[in-house]
């Protein structure tokens, strides 16, 4: 003999007569069907330990989180990192074609080459300092000579000798300038 006691119906898709609820009335107690609406004991125990749960998913979400945005920052640093040693690699390549430009006798495949090169570095982020006339900033040019002169009101570059390179917020390598300062006031006074 088999007996079906599914309690819902499976053609009617209804609760089963045996099966309902009691009916309640507007005079059986509170919120919780007890007295006075005061939850059951086993209720308050699943309400607390649905609240601890749920602490305890929002703060595994949020390492979480944490942990994606470290990774993603490691990421990039790491990216820049690499692409910073590359191009330091290619530092003496750049000093050799402006040293083959000074001397003018270039071929002009090869400077088709020096630009196309030139260009693809500029995209990777590298940037050249040090250019005549900039103030002289000790972070980022290395000062070879110095000389005192009339022209300038503060300590200025005013030749570079070998340029410098950055490429984002790395330098690569300082620009070796000639540093010309203003005359001290106290030796012409």
């Amino acid at each position: 003999m088999i007996r079906d006691k599914r309690r819902i119906d499976p053609v009617t898709l209804e609760l089963r007569a045996g099966d309902r609820p009691p009916q309640r009335t507007g005079t059986s107690g509170g919120e919780f069907g007890r007295p006075g609406g005061a939850p059951a004991a086993g209720a308050t125990a699943v309400h607390d330990r649905l609240a601890e749960r749920t602490a305890d998913l929002q703060r595994l979400k949020a390492e979480y989180d944490n942990y994606r945005k470290r990774v993603q920052r490691d990421r990039l640093a790491i990216r820049e990192i690499a692409v910073a040693n590359v191009l330091a690699g290619l530092l003496p390549v750049l000093d050799a074609i402006d040293q083959a430009r000074e001397h003018s006798n270039v071929d002009p495949g090869l400077l088709a080459v020096a630009d196309v090169l030139e260009t693809q570095l500029a995209t990777l982020g590298l940037q050249e300092v040090g250019n005549p006339g900039d103030p002289f900033d000790p972070t980022l040019h290395e000062a070879v000579s110095y000389q005192q002169s009339d022209k300038v009101d503060r300590p200025t570059c005013t030749t570079v000798h070998r340029p410098g390179y950055t490429v984002g917020h790395h330098l690569l390598r300082p620009a070796q300038v000639t540093v010309s300062e203003p005359p001290d006031q106290e030796e012409t006074g």
